[in-house]
């Protein structure tokens, strides 16, 4: 198990390292997120006073910086009050920076982006280089403000989603409506959600009828319609009528209390990309300006000749060029902002790691009910004998289930619609391993499997396909049978063809489902390999076996909802619980959580893995490639301040606005 660092101030995780801030969530902060002032980056430029605050220094800083420059070289008047003027600008626009560096070096980091901007720039005050330390000062504080700008629409990601957080419930309590605090509210209360508000908490309907608008949780901007009985979860927006709701859950255990918490935790699980740059940073910085000192310090030395101020201007570019922000900063970033994009889209990933195994999917194991098959069971077929009607039939079914509770009688009695007369009923019994008998109106009817058929001697022909056969017979002869299945989801067809488009080397389907049906569905869905009547211990068996057969580097996926599934999620390499019908097991077990119940939303989260990733392979060649190209330049002396300020700020501006791209994706 990773060993983790916590920091004493926000008490976030982090691997030690690299002291560039990244963007994390805390709902502490108006724009929901926590900048920590100890790390070399704040981008918080993007609004308000803040963005305020920065274009006034900027723009102090540089008419100081204009003045300076006209009078020194243009104007050559007194060079004190030129000096005077630039080290204005100076402290202006480093001022900060210089501090910030002061206090990191008393606590023990010294290598960092302040500490190399600051000795760089001090270093050419101290050979006479003015104009040029205050321009580097300036175009990094530049930098910095577009840098912050395309932090922010990163941001917006997120916040956008935390606006499903609840301000306020109406709580019914003795014929009065409260606006309370939705973490006051207790199971059981009764909560009021008018036209245009948020729903705070989870709870079942128990008066009215209403329009919800779901796309904050589930990325879908067709509206769902609410009604009785029906279960509501906290986040969608009610759009038309009241609902008065009985709570079923506390907020602490709500679905948007716990969205939020996936989000705001999510930054903390580190893709192996950003612990390699984490790692590359903590040995990067410290070589580098060991190497700026060797080459400020030595050609001097050895070489006759040699000019001091031209080795140590050297070593100074050397160290501006150096800066790592350009990775530090953008690797994370694009994962936040994949993050941020796969939330768009009803699919929760729960750490920049898991963003990075979807790209290395190799199988993918599906649970089958709920999860591929729509988890309800239906009347889909009705096939009455010669002198029967669908009708006929349907009702001699349902006369004989009307005393059952199992799900298939149920769905026969709903798939009938009418209120059978239990007036008429007489000598009923269940037959154990296969089906009932029941009398009504002097007439003996049978409803079972093709075993009880058997057993009381009725020719019956059994009959193959998907779904559960109910055979039905009056007086002795066989009247025809229905057929009971739990639906597949039309989109599952589409979520498996993807996969394998994608090339997923083998799709899976563990089920405690009978062999027959399953391997009927997964012939119709293309499936490879099924696996049925399996307990939910004998899944997870199921799955380390499979797990041995992955590619070198492949990751396995299992994707279910059910509580029984919550073993398996865990042990996968990938766990994908789906959300919205899911149990809360499942859920907390998962490492991602597809809000829709569509199998298909797992192609989203697996485009957006691949966008992600192949932005971040981008960042990490350029920058690296410009910084040996730029770094070399510098030691031979052909790079001065000003590439060394591209080199620095802009490849980072520019990786930072690439890793944003995953924002609009």
């Amino acid at each position: 198990m990773r060993k983790v660092k916590q920091c004493k101030k926000s008490g976030r995780e982090t691997d030690g390292g690299c002291n560039c801030s990244i963007p994390t969530h805390s709902l502490g902060h108006e724009d929901g997120f926590d900048h920590d002032n100890d790390h070399n980056h704040d981008h918080d430029h993007g609004h308000g006073a803040s963005s305020r605050a920065e274009i006034i220094k900027l723009a102090a800083g540089g008419i100081a910086f204009s003045i300076g420059l006209l009078l020194t070289y243009v104007f050559e008047v007194n060079q004190s009050i030129a000096l005077g003027i630039l080290i204005a600008g100076y402290i202006t626009l480093g001022g900060e920076i210089l501090l910030r560096a002061a206090k990191n070096i008393l606590r023990g980091r010294v290598f960092d982006e302040n500490f190399l901007m600051s000795i760089a720039t001090l270093g050419a005050f101290a050979i006479g280089e003015y104009p040029e330390a205050v321009a580097v000062m300036l175009f990094y504080q530049v930098g910095e403000y577009f840098q912050g700008l395309a932090v922010h629409r990163s941001k917006k990601s997120i916040t956008d989603l935390m606006d499903i957080r609840p301000d306020y419930a109406n709580l019914l309590r003795d014929g009065e409506i409260t606006a309370v605090s939705p973490e006051t509210v207790s199971i059981g209360d009764i909560i009021i959600v008018k036209p245009g508000e948020k729903i705070p908490l989870d709870g079942i309907v128990t008066e009215g009828e209403s329009m919800l608008d779901t796309s904050a949780l589930t990325g879908e901007s067709i509206p769902r319609k609410a009604k009785i009985s029906d279960t509501v979860l906290s986040g969608c927006i009610n759009q038309s009528g009241v609902l008065k709701i009985e709570v079923s859950k506390a907020f602490g255990e709500s679905t948007v209390a716990k969205i939020i918490n996936l989000v705001e935790n999510a930054s903390s699980k580190k893709a192996p990309a950003e612990k390699f740059i984490t790692k590359f940073a903590r040995y990067y910085t410290p070589a580098v300006v060991f190497l700026a000192m060797l080459i400020a310090v030595l050609p001097p030395l050895l070489m006759s000749g040699a000019s001091w101020s031209d080795w140590i201007n050297r070593g100074l570019v050397f160290l501006v060029i150096s800066c790592p922000c350009a990775l530090v900063i953008s690797i994370p970033l694009s994962f936040f902002g994949g993050i941020g994009g796969a939330s768009k889209k009803g699919v929760l990933v729960k750490g920049g790691n898991y963003l990075e195994a979807l790209n290395d999917l190799d199988i993918v194991v599906f649970d089958k009910t709920g999860t591929l098959t729509k988890g309800v069971f239906e009347v889909t077929g009705i096939h009455p004998a010669e002198g029967q009607t669908e009708n006929s039939l349907l009702e001699l079914a349902a006369t004989a289930e009307v005393y059952s509770n199992h799900p298939i009688a149920r769905s026969i009695l709903a798939a009938f619609g009418n209120e059978v007369d239990k007036n008429l009923l007489s000598e009923y019994s269940e037959i154990a391993g296969c089906g009932v008998s029941v009398k009504s109106g002097g007439k003996v009817i049978l409803a079972g499997n093709n075993k009880l058929m058997e057993t009381m001697d009725i020719p019956c022909e059994e009959r193959e396909g998907i779904g559960t056969k109910v055979y039905i017979a009056t007086d002795g002869s066989y009247a025809g049978y229905i057929t009971i299945s739990d639906e597949i989801k039309p989109d599952s067809y589409d979520a498996i063809a993807a996969l394998k488009a994608k090339g997923i080397s083998k799709t899976v389907m563990l089920t405690g489902d009978g062999p027959q049906i399953a391997e009927a569905i997964a012939d119709e869905l293309g499936i490879d390999e099924v696996h049925a009547g399996l307990l939910p211990d004998q899944k997870v068996e199921m799955l380390e076996i499979l797990d041995t057969q992955k590619r070198p580097k492949g990751k396995l996926a299992f994707i279910g909802d059910g509580i029984n599934d919550a073993p398996v999620l865990a042990r996968a390499d990938v766990g994908i619980a789906m959300g919205a019908l899911g149990s809360d097991a499942a859920i907390e077990a998962a490492d991602v959580v597809l809000m829709t119940d569509e199998p298909s939303r797992l192609i989203d989260a697996i485009d957006t893995a691949r966008f992600t990733k192949r932005i971040v392979m981008q960042n990490i060649i350029f920058a690296l490639g410009v910084k040996v190209i730029f770094l070399v330049l510098g030691a031979l002396g052909i790079a001065s301040m000003w590439e060394a300020v591209f080199a620095d700020v802009g490849v980072a501006l520019l990786a930072v606005l690439n890793a944003s791209r995953r924002i609009g994706k």
